[in-house]
């Protein structure tokens, strides 16, 4: 569907929602971005999985990948909250190399890879650059991330800890540092927000998410217009 149909078709299904309803789509695409994304490799506890998808959801954050190389990623329904509905999640889990597949195609998509890690000091959620597109890496709790995603990263992220225990549990990390990474966003002058196109893409997709039935109705759009013309 090009540019100039998906607006058409935005507005035709504006109409089969409540006006409450479209300004909250509206309101929430606003604060959307892809500057910052989250990568999981390996996880596989449904909990903290779930919860990480529920905070990228509440921060704005749109796209998860998800790296399955062992452990199968499961969503647990009562923690998720639906959020998964909202967020676009890409899944590598086909491979032998997942984890390669995966941040190779982040890299030439121009994000700088961060590998979350208690063990490292190299810059935290506060002074972490954000010049360029951020993917933030986290492991399992047990391993950690995989050697091979320490060797792609470009830098190392941790949270400081005042306490005796070294570290957050994974959904409580990206929680942390999703809260301070998009705070500094969106009082920064980088062009965080998402394209035109970026935008009507999630905007009907959203739209479709909130109708039953959309297919039918877009088929009748479709419809329509072939009958003026």
């Amino acid at each position: 569907m090009d540019s100039p149909t998906r607006k058409l078709v935005i507005g035709f299904l504006s109409d089969f929602v409540t006006p409450a309803r479209l300004e909250k789509i509206q309101q929430v695409l606003s604060g959307r971005t892809r500057h910052v994304t989250i990568v999981l490799e390996d996880i596989y506890q449904p909990q903290n999985a779930s919860a990480v998808l529920r905070s990228c959801e509440c921060f704005g954050v749109q796209d998860v990948h998800i790296i399955e190389n062992r452990n199968e990623y499961e969503i647990n329904p009562e923690v998720v909250m639906g959020a998964n509905k909202w967020l676009n999640l890409h899944r590598y889990s086909d491979g032998e190399f997942n984890t390669k597949t995966c941040l190779t195609k982040l890299k030439q998509q121009g994000y700088q890879l961060v590998a979350t890690s208690p063990h490292e000091h190299d810059f935290t959620p506060s002074d972490l650059p954000l010049d360029k597109p951020v993917a933030l890496m986290f492991g399992t709790e047990q391993e950690g991330l995989s050697t091979l995603a320490q060797q792609m990263a470009d830098h190392f992220l941790r949270i400081p800890m005042a306490g005796f225990t070294e570290s957050f549990n994974i959904s409580v990390s990206a929680a942390v540092c999703l809260y301070e990474l998009t705070n500094r966003l969106k009082n920064s002058d980088i062009p965080w927000q998402l394209s035109d196109d970026q935008y009507d893409e999630l905007h009907l997709a959203w739209l479709k998410a909130s109708i039953k039935f959309p297919e039918l109705l877009i088929k009748r759009f479709y419809e329509t217009r072939l009958a003026k013309h």
